[in-house]
């Protein structure tokens, strides 16, 4: 069996991720405070907004899993990637909450297409014994769209204002497809073709326990991605969008540690720490309200954050063939979607009613249920159904 990982697809296809990712989260800094200060919403409405996108995401997965399946990756692809770079242009008609809400919603249906089919092709391309190294390099190019997109969205906005910032999107979308078109579709061959929908075509059934698992741990996350910005300004830090820099390096050195150690020992252990450091992290950011608290909590959120969704999304790649990809990545990213639409909106909600501090410390709370979840039923059932394609 071929161990290569580095081929030329896989580079491609990290590269195209990682642009796609920098055009994302180019707007994740500064839209949740020109939605606050241009807009004139609170920050409940803010949360609202923001998980639009995530809800729309929520609702095409299922039938992009299908059509992925079904009939094939490379067509799928490169049409949702075309029109993601297409729809950041709309964001220049978004005048009041109602039209950025409308815009958020269609982006949304793009964002869901583009994630699910080019996860399940790195799932196609990494070989089955490299997968946790694999979906760890793959994943780092999105924390390096993390790191490096909202100080990309920040200088453009600075030096052009926002209609910049949303055409360099646009521009950097049509970037990450011609990536996306320059790679061979030629290893996955469609077994079966039909015309009706079903629940298990759409849905891995296998995948939903380790996916409901991630959903209760990933409710932190798109708490935090929303509202750490608003939050460094409430407690005075001169550049909160360091933050996003300083968690993204954290995720880097964790991935390039754990994928080794996730192919040869498994995730009991390593799952364990890093959702430790997520329960610790977020009382530091509440509590050490400083930037010496505000970035060391970086470091630590990001250590945690970085191996827990490769290690998901590398055990639920283990429990299916080929056939079943598609529909497992969706299941997967449909638990992510909704769990980042409720911290997105829960923790808006939260913050409204009492304040950021306690939001964060409600995230722990989830963090530490989602790790009792993960060795009493998680990884028994995984044991039950691994196998190696």
């Amino acid at each position: 069996m071929n161990n290569r990982l580095w081929s030329r697809d896989f580079i491609l296809l990290i590269f195209s991720n990682f642009i796609m990712s920098s055009a994302y989260y180019s707007l994740i800094s500064t839209l949740p405070v020109y939605i606050s200060g241009n807009l004139g919403a609170t920050n409940s409405v803010v949360g609202l907004v923001m998980s639009c996108y995530t809800i729309a995401a929520v609702l095409i997965r299922p039938l992009i899993g299908f059509g992925l399946d079904r009939l094939g990756r490379r067509t799928i692809f490169l049409f949702a990637l075309t029109v993601y770079a297409l729809v950041f242009n709309t964001y220049l008609l978004a005048s009041t909450v109602l039209i950025m809400t409308i815009v958020r919603l269609v982006h949304g249906l793009t964002w869901g297409m583009t994630t699910t089919a080019n996860s399940t092709f790195a799932g196609d391309i990494i070989p089955p014994a490299r997968r946790g190294q694999g979906f760890g390099y793959f994943g780092i190019s999105t924390t390096l769209g993390m790191a490096l997109g909202p100080l990309i969205g920040a200088f453009i906005y600075r030096n052009g204002g926002y209609t910049a910032m949303f055409l360099s999107g646009s521009l950097m979308g049509f970037i990450s497809m011609g990536c996306a078109a320059a790679i061979h579709y030629s290893d996955y061959r469609v077994k079966k073709r039909v015309s009706r929908l079903k629940f298990d075509q759409m849905i891995e059934p296998t995948a939903l326990i380790p996916s409901s698992n991630l959903l209760i741990i990933i409710f932190s996350y798109g708490g935090l991605l929303s509202f750490i910005s608003l939050y460094g300004q409430e407690i005075g830090i001169v550049n909160p969008s360091g933050f996003f820099f300083i968690y993204a390096l954290g995720v880097i050195s964790a991935r390039f540690v754990a994928g080794r150690s996730l192919d040869k020992k498994g995730p009991r252990r390593l799952i364990g720490i890093c959702l430790t450091l997520l329960i610790v992290g977020f009382p530091l950011l509440a509590f050490w309200q400083t930037s010496t608290g505000f970035f060391l909590s970086a470091v630590i959120l990001g250590i945690g954050n970085g191996v827990v969704f490769p290690s998901f999304q590398t055990m639920i790649n283990n429990m299916v063939d080929a056939s079943h990809r598609g529909a497992a990545n969706s299941t997967l990213f449909i638990a992510v979607d909704i769990g980042m639409g409720l911290g997105m909106l829960l923790v808006g909600v939260i913050a409204q009613l009492a304040s950021l501090q306690t939001a964060f410390l409600i995230c722990a709370i989830g963090c530490t249920i989602g790790l009792i979840l993960f060795y009493a039923v998680t990884l028994p059932h995984y044991g039950r159904h691994r196998i190696m394609d």
